[in-house]
């Protein structure tokens, strides 16, 4: 008979980066909600349905897991391009370009998105 040590189940509290990492893994499932939730707003606006959506989408519960998935939307997207640098080498003539300039770039691209987005839905 082998030893098998007993299991920690609570072993992603024992480390800060540990902890991150299972919170950014946990964020895809609001991540997906924000997917399955436009879909939902598409197919009113296609099918002419967008009185009910709004009807629906303004319940209290919905409002609040919306703002819950915004959260975890926004803390994904940051953890998501902060280890951008980490998986992205990029060499210019030999010369590693630093991670910075790797989050920088990928954050002001986010930014710009963002910004025409909001003026075309303005």
């Amino acid at each position: 008979m082998s030893y098998s040590p007993p299991r920690d189940r609570l072993w992603f509290l024992r480390r800060r980066a540990y902890l991150v990492f299972v919170l950014r893994e946990l964020t895809s499932v609001f991540v997906a909600w924000s997917i399955v939730y436009l879909i939902l707003l598409l197919d009113a606006a296609m099918t002419g349905a967008l009185p009910a959506f709004w009807a629906w989408a303004g319940a209290p519960w919905v409002v609040a897991v919306n703002v819950l998935a915004f959260a975890a939307t926004a803390f994904h997207a940051v953890t998501f391009l902060n280890l951008a640098p980490k998986a992205t080498v990029i060499r210019l003539d030999g010369w590693r370009v630093p991670d910075f300039m790797i989050s920088g770039g990928n954050f002001s691209a986010w930014l710009v998105v963002s910004a025409l987005i909001l003026w075309v839905l303005s």
